[in-house]
């Protein structure tokens, strides 16, 4: 799966300008560089994929969109869920991208980046053995834990949002990972079919309060 955003389209408008008929620049959001081919008409993949100059042009222009290249073209890389109402959205940033929840970024993305951001809470957390991650997201909490502890369980409570991490680049070893065992529902209905003492750590890191704000409460502690 390729994705571009406004970082790509950029470096392929310079090279453009440049007069160039090639160009360098990542596919998969930062974490990887592929050669593409330029021309007259736009930009060609090594899959055989084309993206029009003015579909390069229109990416550039939303600066907090991805977009996914398919054969078609190119898609938004977002997803309304009915069961919530909500519309996810996956949003470049200068690391590892972010997710729009209704237009509202679900990290801190001022003088960090998502994965930064998830790489200090877990050295505060130091997971080790079996862990809980009580809101799956994007999925860095679990994916960076899963590199110290043995096993992370993680919740997420809109399938929704795992249809953004399956086009995430940067959420791919959420699902490649054995360590890594997913659940779908309410984290607070699915605490209790958990036997006490069976996790070493557990992570919880929830949405603003305005999305989940049973999350926050007395009753959710205690279990």
């Amino acid at each position: 799966m390729m994705i571009l955003s406004h970082d790509q389209t950029r470096l392929l408008l310079q090279a453009r300008t440049a007069g160039a008929d090639s160009a360098m620049i990542s596919l998969d959001l930062g974490l990887s560089q592929t050669e593409v081919r330029l021309d007259a008409e736009g930009v060609r993949f090594p899959t055989g994929a084309f993206v029009g100059w003015p579909e390069i042009a229109h990416i550039h222009k939303n600066p907090v969109a991805c977009f996914r290249v398919t054969s078609e073209g190119i898609e938004k890389v977002q997803v309304f869920s009915e069961a919530f109402n909500r519309l996810y959205s996956l949003m470049p940033t200068s690391g590892a991208p972010t997710m729009l929840i209704s237009g509202i970024p679900m990290h801190r993305i001022k003088d960090t980046d998502p994965w930064r951001d998830s790489e200090q809470k877990i050295r505060a957390a130091a997971p080790k053995g079996r862990v809980l991650d009580t809101c799956t997201g994007l999925g860095y909490t679990a994916i960076l834990a899963a590199r110290r502890a043995e096993h992370v369980t993680t919740i997420e409570l809109d399938p929704a949002v795992l249809d953004i991490c399956r086009q995430n680049p940067w959420s791919r070893p959420l699902f490649d990972n054995p360590a890594i065992v997913q659940r779908i529902g309410d984290s607070a209905d699915l605490l209790p079919d958990f036997e006490d003492a069976s996790f070493d750590r557990i992570i919880h890191d929830p949405p603003m309060f305005s999305l989940a704000g049973h999350l926050y409460s007395t009753d959710y502690y205690r279990q």
